[in-house]
């Protein structure tokens, strides 16, 4: 397993990172509308809730793909998952319809958490610009 210790933590933070990046840039674009969202479930200040959004998965994620400065990256996006799950997959509150599938969309970020705890701590590996500074 030691051989493909880093080809893995590569292809994880690859696959973690699609998740994030696009969720950024997709935010810019429909920031009104995100928004909106943000405020549908009572958060305060939501603009200031959409720029936050941006910058962490737009910013973090991409730290993430090239791994430089991957275990803060991680850190950052594992707390901003978590407070994801909690206010918008908050299944517990939600009518029964909607139980089932919140449940899972707050499961898998709870997943995603896992992930991204991992490589806060054991960092990016080898295949990555934090690994290149440690030559």
């Amino acid at each position: 397993m030691t051989a493909l210790q880093n080809p893995l933590a590569l292809i994880g933070r690859i696959l973690l990172a699609y998740l994030f990046i696009p969720a950024g840039f997709s935010k810019i674009a429909g920031f009104k509308g995100t928004a909106g969202y943000i405020s549908s479930v009572g958060l305060p200040m939501p603009e200031v809730g959409v720029v936050i959004a941006i910058l962490v998965e737009l910013g973090c994620g991409l730290l993430l793909l090239v791994g430089f400065k991957t275990r803060w990256a991680a850190l950052a996006l594992a707390l901003f998952t978590a407070a994801a799950a909690f206010f918008f997959h908050n299944y517990w509150a939600m009518p029964a319809e909607q139980q089932m599938m919140q449940s899972l969309m707050f499961g898998k970020n709870l997943g995603i958490v896992g992930g991204l705890l991992a490589f806060a701590a054991f960092g990016a590996g080898a295949f990555s610009l934090d690994g290149q500074n440690k030559n």
